[in-house]
């Protein structure tokens, strides 16, 4: 069991740490946390942890088959989702949707420079 004084944490494979890491510190506000780069880094925003494994890494090994993969993102709410849109464009960032809107909220998804996806969730009023 985890306590409210413990990190979630979330592992992306990542083909290039320091690109990583300076995508997530520069662009979406988190802190590095750790860097053993090449290998492995984590950062951390609010109660996440992301730990980004390089090819060296033993969290980069390959996944048994059958595992599955799929849509699976982390989640940042944003109070000005057209702003950061704004913002990570200039940055050249790479989006990987166009914005949806639904009852909830609006929502767009990017990729970090390994290809793993972000979405950027703004609720609705």
């Amino acid at each position: 069991m985890s306590t409210s004084s413990e990190y979630a944490g979330v592992r992306y494979l990542v083909d290039d740490v320091q690109a990583a890491i300076a995508f997530y510190t520069g662009h979406l506000g988190f802190t590095l946390h750790t860097n053993a780069a090449p290998a492995f880094a984590d950062v951390v925003r609010g109660p996440l942890r992301l730990l980004l494994s390089g090819p060296t890494s033993s969290g980069a090994r390959v996944t048994p088959a059958g595992a599955g993969a799929g849509g699976n993102r982390i989640h940042l709410t944003v109070t000005d989702l057209e702003a950061e849109i704004t913002r990570l464009r200039d940055t050249g960032a790479e989006f990987r949707s166009d914005v949806i809107t639904g009852p909830g909220g609006s929502q767009i998804l990017l990729a970090d420079p390994a290809g793993n996806l972000i979405e950027l969730f703004q609720p609705a009023p």
